[in-house]
């Protein structure tokens, strides 16, 4: 039965006052001022204050006394009450509203996420160990959890002797009502006001083709489509409530109370050290061991509890399980589950696989037609040749240790550069240029899709600027005036801020010389082993072997051997160089939790960058391009002779660091995201409970022994598939299947991060993105550079354009062949020429080499032969080959930038579709806004024109049979 309060009052001027009472009662009282002061008296702290606190007193049944006005949890602004006079009271009639809870004591079962009672739900739990030695552990919780309940928040500890190590303590939050109205107003977080009622006239083609890759209904949109507009409290009946208890889900609850518990402080109010706040300090210094929100369920069973979702039991059967590969994602599910954040991460993942099936397809048919083509590869059959290869002297790759070689030896790796090298590869080099450009579109596209459906369209990461990191407001200890909000701030001086970033920048560059520095010692170590390997391998049984001993030669072993060796390197820099990006970041004191993220996004992905690509960089842009020639070749640091290619060229060295670099990361990726966090889990288990012991194992002790979800775990993810992205776009045109790896790779990768994400972590804290961030920007970046880096390749680390120059310009039968090709690719050298330090010791030469028949080998190069005026020079050939591939570069970064850009204008950013919708909701959200205040003056107008007694203000109250609330007095 629902209860009415009626409050007649006269207003000079008509002007009207909005107060929000929340389930109380007040017996009748001859002036306005009481009540005023009355409200003045709950209404906590005032508009500056961070954290808005919060007062209860105990409803009487009998109406209690006059000065214990029996209000629950409300906020009313001082400064909205102070512009009205003491006499401003308006007459309202509204009814009361049905109470939240009810007064139902029944017990809760221990498994559930319910407290005791059975029915407030525990949004939050802390989990400590109570030290009797350590007061100070003590007095910080005392005056923390003292705090909490000011802001509102109920709390209940579940005692030690109740948890499975007889040690731990755990501290369960719930947020009432009206904690979770008052912050959702100033988080802006967004409820349904009218169902959607724009129809779906999106029709996929071919429908009946994708139905096996589909989901469930109710999986993919568990909830209905509506309109909505950011919560307003005293506008509580404008919005669509059927239950408070489910408005707002549990993400957004978790989400609110976070938000508390970053802010609150733990000490006194006369305490002097006022930057003692935020439970992430608390968990810095051991007050608390851990801070996490409850999963629903167990992953593998539904809950037993009919008022609990059983959401984390959908995902795990519908989502993370390695069968469900060929489905498509509940999008909407997570994203209710997790949070927006870690929604857009598996949606921007899904799509980014989607659009590699595409790729990996054209990449494949590129590589099958370099196996079929083979037969027509007449310059690889000039090499395997033995009256062709098997009669041409190759001079010594390097001083001492390597003698005279036929150039028959290099007839395999010729044969495997072929099957990335042909022509193919130019137009998948061009391909990948437009596929980038499709995706980054396409993907903006459906971006703009989930903003839509997701409730982001207005939600600006600016807004993220009001809320500062609990870190800033703590380390700041400056204050100084917001000009726009008219308000004091923390704010660090440009003299702290210059030196920080000067040192954090400093510290980058160090680190960056650092990885320079390890790629020269394995330059190095490339120079020095290979006359090593090409001693050691000459007379080795390994070269005997029928099927594999062609393919064993000293410039594969140096090749395979430096890979790893990079890789490894590559491997212990990021460990290191992670922890140090994090420490100086943390320095700089970033002011949000966006500008934060954004700074350790650029370190990290500028150092791994550097890492992880500086040894594709040089095999495929520096090796082999400045040897010099025989008789006077460079060296490094004096001893180290420079790197040459093989006759067949560098490429297939580049593909071969490509697969060694990018198959290694993705591998132990995969293992260390997978096998750690169930390893810690199994380890941490064999801990657990006594299968004899009878208690209980409650839902929050089984999520406290899972692993934390930290709130840098998306940020890693990220870089991991945007370093795959680089592997895939900026050298591409060496390694045509490396697009069909990464889709590999990443079809397990979708399964892996749900699985570990379901079953091996706490539920982390939701929060809100409408995009994947800076991220954005850095793929953007590499999708120019993948177009300047493959037209390089092509030009430069391939042998394609010195072919075409051969076959339209140099070949002398003017026949559309490429016979003669290899011999007239290769200049001729005087043997007798060579200095004592560039001639092989003896016995280094093969038995068949006779200096005194054989006077002449043949090198890589166009340079005129020995006896010729300009010998040694470059011959012309070389220059129009250089200017042909000068001219390829300019014309093909011309025409994918061309086609980039015109793609880019076909395609907008948000479909028109979308933008309809958008513009609809924003219609009705006025529409029905102006309606409901017209409206709601209507009845006030109607409400005073009953009244003629301007003297004096009448409360007549009716109470209520049950306990109920009274959200908004019009």
């Amino acid at each position: 039965m629902q209860g009415q309060i009626q409050i007649i009052a006269k207003e000079k001027g008509r002007k009207r006052l909005g107060l929000s009472i929340i389930s109380g009662f007040s017996p009748v009282r001859e002036k306005g001022d009481i009540c005023i002061d009355r409200m003045k008296r709950i209404t906590g702290k005032m508009k500056d204050e961070t954290l808005i606190e919060m007062q209860s007193t105990t409803e009487s049944p009998n109406g209690g006394d006059d000065n214990d006005l029996s209000l629950n949890s409300i906020s009313v602004k001082e400064s909205e009450l102070s512009e009205h006079s003491k006499s401003d009271l308006v007459v309202e009639t509204v009814p009361l509203i049905s109470s939240l809870s009810g007064n139902n004591t029944s017990q809760g079962s221990k498994d559930s996420v319910f407290f005791r009672d059975g029915v407030r739900r525990i949004d939050f739990v802390l989990a400590y160990v109570d030290d009797k030695n350590d007061e100070r552990k003590q007095e910080r919780r005392k005056e923390y959890e003292a705090n909490l309940i000011k802001a509102g928040l109920e709390l209940e500890t579940e005692d030690k002797s109740e948890s499975e190590d007889s040690k731990t303590y755990f501290l369960k939050i719930h947020a009432p009502w009206e904690v979770l109205a008052t912050y959702a107003e100033v988080l802006k977080i967004k409820v349904p006001f009218k169902v959607n009622d724009i129809p779906n006239t999106r029709d996929t083609p071919l429908e009946w083709l994708f139905r096996p890759f589909r989901l469930p209904e109710h999986i993919m949109n568990p909830v209905p489509d509506y309109f909505t507009s950011p919560f307003n409290k005293e506008k509580i009946d404008f919005f669509l409530i059927s239950d408070k208890e489910t408005l707002f889900p549990p993400s957004t609850r978790n989400r609110i109370v976070y938000y508390i518990l970053s802010r609150c402080a733990y000490y006194k109010e006369d305490h002097k050290d006022k930057d003692k706040k935020g439970i992430k300090r608390l968990l810095n210094n051991g007050t608390y061991q851990s801070a996490f929100p409850l999963h629903d369920s167990r992953y593998w069973m539904k809950s037993r509890n009919s008022k609990c979702e059983s959401e984390r039991y959908n995902l795990y059967k519908n989502w993370a399980q390695i069968s469900c590969f060929y489905k498509e994602q509940p999008l909407n599910l997570i994203r209710k589950y997790y949070g927006e954040k870690i929604g857009i991460y598996f949606a921007w993942l899904g799509f980014y696989t989607e659009m590699l099936f595409f790729a990996a397809v054209v990449g494949l048919i590129c590589f099958i037609s370099g196996v079929v083509t083979y037969d027509d590869n007449i310059w690889s059959k000039e090499i395997c040749d033995s009256n062709i290869g098997g009669s041409i002297v190759m001079c010594p790759l390097c001083d001492k240790k390597c003698g005279f070689w036929k150039l028959n030896s290099t007839c395999t790796a010729s044969w495997q550069s072929h099957l990335f090298d042909n022509v193919g590869t130019v137009f998948f080099a061009i391909f990948m240029g437009i596929w980038v450009t499709l995706f980054l579109e396409f993907w903006k596209r459906r971006q703009a899709r989930l903003e839509y459906e997701w409730d982001l369209v207005d939600f600006e990461e600016e807004q993220q600027q009001l809320q500062l990191r609990p870190e800033y407001e703590t380390k700041c200890s400056g204050r100084r005036m917001n000009r726009i909000t008219q308000e004091m701030e923390p704010y660090l001086s440009v003299t702290s801020k210059c030196a920080r970033c000067c040192l954090s920048g400093a510290t980058v560059i160090f680190w960056i010389a650092l990885i320079c520095a390890c790629i020269t010692g394995v330059i190095a170590y490339r120079l020095a082993v290979y006359a090593a390997f090409a001693s050691i391998m000459k007379d080795s049984p390994t070269s005997k072997l029928q099927l594999v001993g062609s393919l064993i030669t000293p410039q594969l072993a140096t090749s395979v051997t430096a890979s790893c060796i990079n890789f490894a390197i590559i491997m212990i820099l990021n460990f290191m160089y992670e922890r140090v990006a994090i420490w100086i970041t943390d320095m700089e004191i970033p002011k949000t939790h966006l500008e934060y993220e954004n700074r350790l996004t650029m370190k990290m992905f500028l150092f791994q960058f550097v890492n992880y690509y500086s040894s594709c960089f040089y095999v495929a842009f520096f090796k082999g391009k400045f040897v010099g020639h025989p008789g006077d070749y460079n060296y490094m640091f004096g001893k180290l002779r420079n790197e040459e290619c093989d006759p067949g060229g560098c490429l297939i060295e580049l593909t071969t660091q490509l697969v060694i670099v990018m198959v290694g990361k993705q591998v132990w990726g995969n293992i260390q995201e997978a096998l750690v966090p169930w390893m810690c889990n199994w380890w941490g288990s064999r801990k657990g409970r006594n299968p004899s012991d009878k208690r209980v194992y409650c839902s929050w002790e089984q999520d406290h022994d899972l692993q934390n979800f930290s709130q840098l775990g998306l940020f890693y993810e990220y870089l991991e598939m945007v370093i795959q992205f680089g592997f895939i776009t900026l050298f591409v045109a060496s390694f045509p299947l490396a697009p069909l790896l990464a889709l590999c790779n990443n079809i397990l990768e979708v399964r892996v991060d749900a699985w570990k994400l379901t079953t091996q972590f706490r539920r982390p804290m939701a929060s809100k993105a409408r995009s994947i961030g800076a991220w954005l920007e850095i793929l953007n970046g590499m999708a120019v550079l993948s177009v300047i880096t493959n037209a390089f390749i092509v030009s430069f680390t391939s042998d394609m354009i010195p072919r075409l120059v051969y076959l339209y310009v140099y070949q002398p039968n003017k026949s559309a062949t490429m016979e003669g090709y290899i011999s007239n690719s290769l200049s001729v050298f005087n043997i007798s020429e060579l200095r004592p330090e560039h001639q092989p010791e003896d016995g280094e030469n093969p038995a068949w080499f006779n200096s005194s028949v054989i006077t002449t080998c043949r090198y890589r190069d166009y340079r005129y032969a020995s006896g010729h005026e300009k010998q040694y020079f470059h011959t012309m050939q070389f220059w129009h080959i250089l200017a042909a591939k000068l001219a390829f570069i300019i014309i093909m970064e011309h025409v994918v930038f061309g086609v980039k850009v015109f793609v880019a204008w076909m395609i907008p950013d948000v479909p028109s579709e979308v933008k309809a919708r958008v513009k609809r909701e924003r219609y009705l959200v006025q529409e029905y806004l102006h309606n409901y205040e017209v409206e709601k003056l209507r009845v006030q107008l109607s409400q005073l024109n009953g009244y003629h007694s301007p003297e004096h203000t009448t409360v007549i109250c009716t109470l209520a049979e049950t306990t109920e609330v009274l959200p908004e007095c019009l």
